[in-house]
């Protein structure tokens, strides 16, 4: 899928590129980022995945990030969902909330979806904070949803956004 330029009044989104790949690598080897993302593999963020856009989000023209979507074509359910990690150095401004938005608005004009996911950890509260700013509700816990790194399964919490619910920035 191609990917678009995306901006809000802080962020941009860029399809990701080769030249981001070492300082999202880095970004992604961050502590307080590891904590809720497998450990990438060799040639992430440059797999391939179907379904799935991949951007690096900048801040003042430097690396703030990544963001990705997937769509779920099955027509019977179709869906698209997202996910993000921003520099923890960023956290606490409200570009999280923001590259949300912007994703979400991109979604829902551009792509038709007329229902959004997303499904952090039910432990990671400032995500489900930020994804609560920008619109989402809570579905519901999905029990031992996933493994964490160490081989540990982990609650998720399912939270959607419809399309006629957002409210934009």
């Amino acid at each position: 899928m191609a990917a678009p330029e995306l901006s809000g009044p802080r962020v941009r989104l860029v399809p990701c590129t080769g030249e981001h790949h070492a300082r999202l690598r880095e970004l992604h080897a961050e502590p307080e980022v590891r904590r809720w993302w497998q450990d990438p593999d060799d040639d992430w963020p440059n797999a391939h995945e179907p379904n799935t856009v991949h951007y690096t989000v900048l801040v003042d023209g430097e690396i703030a990030g990544f963001a990705q979507w997937h769509e779920e074509p099955d027509p019977m359910f179709r869906h698209g969902g997202l996910d993000l990690f921003l520099d923890p150095a960023l956290h606490g401004r409200g570009l999280g909330t923001e590259t949300v938005r912007v994703l979400c608005a991109h979604l829902i004009d551009d792509h038709r979806f007329h229902r959004l996911v997303i499904d952090p950890e039910a432990e990671n509260e400032a995500a489900i904070a930020c994804y609560r700013k920008a619109g989402f509700r809570p579905v519901g816990v999905m029990r031992r949803y996933s493994r964490d790194r160490f081989g540990v399964w982990k609650d998720g919490l399912l939270l959607d956004l419809l399309a006629d619910e957002f409210v934009r920035g």
